[in-house]
C-alpha cells in the first residue's frame, strides 16, 4: 500500500507538472523542437545513450584514504528502440542495458570487485502540451544483478514507473518509483539500502556547458535516510558530448555486493550524457 500511495503521488506530480512546463518552454527552443523529437521516436530504430556513460576515479571521504577504499567506477548505459510503428497511446518500446562496475586499480591484480548487470524492456511515451515537448513517461520492467553465485549473489526485479519532466530550458525533474521483486537469497532486506523511489533535479547553464544534479533514492522505512548523490559537469566545447565529471556518492546501495556498506565516495573524470535527459 505504501508503494501504491507512491506511485499515486508521482503520476499526480508529473500531470501537474505538465502544463505549467508547457507554458515555460518556448517551441523556439531546438533542445525540444516537438517536430524534431517526434522524428527521433518515429523515424527508424533507435539506439543511443540512456543514463549517463562515465569513467570516473577517487577516494573514500572521511576514513584515511588507502588502496583499498580508492577506485574507478564506471557504467556504460545504452537503449535500443525496437519496433519501427508507433504503439498504442503513442508509446514506443525500448530495449535497456546498463552495467555498472567497480574496479580496484591500486591493488594487487587490479581486481573488479563488483559488476552490477541492469537489464530491462518497457514502453516510453514522450509528452507533448500545446505542441510543445514537456518530459516524458517510461514503465520498465528492469532486472539487476551481480551475476555471482553461492553468498555473493545478489539480484532483484522491479517493475518502474519513470517520469522527467522539463520545468524551462535549464531545469528538469525527474522522478522513479518501482514495485520490487525479490528473488535474491541473500538480499531480503535490500529495500532497506537500496531503496523504494528516487527523486532528481538537474540543472544546465546558458551556454549548455555547465551541468549539476541531486539525486535522492529514499530507502525503506519513514526515517529522513536518503543516499544522496551529487555531480558536477563541464563540456569540453559546444560541439562535444563529452563532459569532465564529478561525482559524490553518500549512503549505502551503491553497488550490489556490498549494498549494505555504508560509502562517502568522491570521483572525478569523464562522462557522455544523453542528449535530453540523464536517467538514473
Amino acid at each position: 500500500m505504501r508503494l501504491l500511495r507512491f506511485l499515486l503521488i508521482t503520476l499526480l506530480a508529473a500531470a501537474a507538472a505538465m502544463p505549467a512546463a508547457a507554458q515555460i518552454i518556448s517551441s523556439n527552443e531546438t533542445r525540444f523542437d516537438p517536430d524534431s523529437i517526434r522524428r527521433d521516436f518515429k523515424g527508424q530504430p533507435y539506439f543511443g545513450l540512456y543514463k549517463d556513460n562515465y569513467f570516473i576515479f577517487g577516494p573514500a571521504i572521511g576514513p584515511k584514504i588507502t588502496k583499498h577504499n580508492t577506485n574507478i567506477k564506471f557504467q556504460i548505459s545504452i537503449a535500443q528502440r525496437l519496433t519501427n510503428a508507433t504503439l498504442p497511446w503513442g508509446t514506443y518500446l525500448y530495449l535497456f542495458y546498463s552495467q555498472k562496475c567497480f574496479w580496484n586499480v591500486l591493488e594487487n591484480s587490479m581486481p573488479m570487485t563488483d559488476l552490477n548487470f541492469n537489464p530491462g524492456i518497457g514502453i516510453t511515451k514522450p509528452l507533448f502540451v500545446k505542441n510543445r515537448y514537456v518530459g516524458k513517461l517510461s514503465l520498465i520492467l528492469e532486472h539487476e544483478s551481480n551475476g555471482r553465485d553461492s553468498i555473493w549473489s545478489r539480484s532483484w526485479n522491479k517493475v518502474s514507473l519513470a517520469a522527467n519532466i522539463i520545468i524551462d530550458p535549464n531545469l528538469s525533474v525527474a522522478g522513479k518509483i518501482w514495485i520490487p521483486i525479490i528473488d535474491g537469497v541473500n538480499n531480503k532486506d535490500i529495500l532497506n539500502y537500496c531503496g523504494i523511489y528516487q527523486v532528481s533535479v538537474q540543472a544546465m547553464s546558458d551556454n549548455r556547458k555547465f551541468s549539476g544534479a541531486i539525486t535522492l533514492v529514499k530507502r525503506k522505512g519513514w526515517n529522513f535516510n536518503y543516499n544522496t548523490i551529487v555531480e558536477l559537469a563541464y563540456r569540453f566545447s559546444r560541439k562535444a558530448n563529452q563532459y569532465f565529471f564529478l561525482q559524490y556518492y553518500n549512503g549505502y546501495g551503491e553497488g550490489l555486493l556490498a549494498y549494505k556498506e555504508f560509502h562517502s565516495q568522491l570521483r572525478l573524470g569523464i562522462v557522455i550524457k544523453p542528449q535530453l535527459f540523464s536517467d538514473f
